[in-house]
């Protein structure tokens, strides 16, 4: 390795390929655009994958959602289109007998009119649990969630959306604590959020204890739907066939109607994004490596043009005393120099463009990609792959040289 920290090797490398330097900055463009292709789809790869985990960070991502529906099938007495309305004790049974399961949450909603002084509007209203905010969680700006109290005792307390802020209060002005009529009756506000980019069932303006809505609606133990979230190492969609087989026999319905029950698997739709973003991971690391591979060859085929270039050079060396290992380090040096420059121009160049892509794109809460980026491994592994492909397509030309013998060579004209 002494001979890489001589002058003399790199005033030869130098004048190698300063004989024709737009040639050799072509030669470069190959490998420069391979890194830089490689370099910005991973980084926008990246971006993508990051503004996802944002967009569905407050999902509890291994989660169901299951409704009633009408039936399709009739049933032990039961007509076919008889409506399916879920209960309390169907939850309990779903949590306490489905294997996997974390937590089921109940869920109601309703439409209601809210009123504050002379401002007013129709918003959704839904009923809940403390447990909706592991399952959703709820970007609290003021206050607090509902909790078990408020649900214990019945408490006509409200959690209300930043739009319904904006219509109901004035600018900046102060809602904890503050009193608005829904339906007629006064609830206490004890927190505002900020609704998120993503809706995962109906929209939600405004949420009260679960206990709370029962009463008012006069509900009983009746129920909209249930959110089921199952155990990270289990799997969803054997969890929701499952549940949707134990409902089946405690709502008296037929084993093989696929109608009475609704469903959305938001675990299944997560797995499909995920799965799209390993492979256009993969597709990334193929195009870019293959575009590199091309850019190297490229760089073989002009140092063999060298070689055949400088024929009568490499003749008096060898003339000289230069040894055909000699010849042959040397011609290495040249290919992978010209890969590594180059490799680094790309990588350097690949960094500027996701710099302007997350300033174009990465920008506020709606961004489609956030922090595009990679990482040093990454970069680590590039360089790693331009030094193998740049020696190995060195060893062409290389091998090239070190046959051509002396006498002949000092032939050539």
């Amino acid at each position: 390795m002494k001979f890489l920290f001589e002058r003399d090797t790199w005033q030869e490398v130098y004048e190698s390929l300063s004989k024709n330097k737009l040639r050799t900055i072509l030669t470069m463009v190959g490998v420069w655009w391979g890194i830089l292709l490689l370099i910005g789809l991973l980084g926008a790869a990246r971006g993508l994958e990051n503004s996802f985990n944002r967009l569905f960070g407050d999902f509890a991502t291994n989660s169901v959602f299951v409704w009633g529906q009408s039936t399709s099938k009739p049933f032990k007495g039961f007509q076919e289109g008889r409506q399916v309305q879920l209960q309390l004790s169907d939850a309990k049974k779903v949590e306490e007998n489905v294997e996997g399961i974390e937590f089921v949450v109940p869920r109601n909603q309703n439409q209601a009119q809210v009123v504050r002084n002379f401002l007013s509007g129709t918003f959704s209203l839904n009923g809940d649990y403390p447990l909706l905010d592991k399952v959703q969680k709820k970007k609290l700006i003021h206050g607090r969630f509902i909790n078990q109290n408020d649900i214990d005792n019945n408490r006509k307390v409200v959690v209300i959306s930043e739009e319904v802020y904006k219509q109901l209060f004035e600018k900046d002005a102060e809602m904890i604590g503050e009193y608005v009529q829904i339906n007629d009756m006064n609830f206490k506000v004890i927190g505002m959020f900020q609704n998120g980019n993503v809706n995962m069932g109906p929209t939600s303006d405004m949420h009260i204890p679960f206990t709370t809505f029962q009463q008012i609606y006069n509900l009983g133990d009746r129920i909209g739907w249930m959110m089921i979230t199952g155990k990270p190492e289990y799997d969803i969609a054997q969890i929701e066939q499952d549940a949707k087989l134990l409902l089946r026999n405690l709502n008296r319905i037929h084993p093989e109607d696929n109608r009475a029950f609704g469903s959305f698997n938001l675990g299944k739709e997560f797995k499909k994004v995920t799965g799209f973003l390993v492979g256009m991971q993969f597709l990334t690391w193929f195009v870019g490596i293959a575009t590199l591979i091309a850019g190297v060859f490229a760089i073989g085929n002009i140092l063999l043009i060298t070689v055949k270039e400088r024929t009568k050079e490499i003749g008096v060396r060898r003339a000289l005393g230069a040894t055909p290992f000699e010849i042959k380090r040397q011609i290495l040096v040249e290919a992978v120099f010209l890969t590594i420059f180059a490799g680094i121009l790309g990588i350097i160049s690949g960094g500027w463009i996701l710099i302007a892509l997350d300033a174009a794109f990465g920008q506020g809460d709606e961004a489609v990609i956030v922090n595009a980026s990679v990482s040093i491994a990454v970069v680590f592994i590039a360089l790693i792959i331009l030094v193998v492909l740049g020696t190995l397509i060195g060893l062409i030309p290389a091998f090239k040289a070190t046959s051509i013998k002396p006498i002949e060579a000092l032939r050539e004209e």
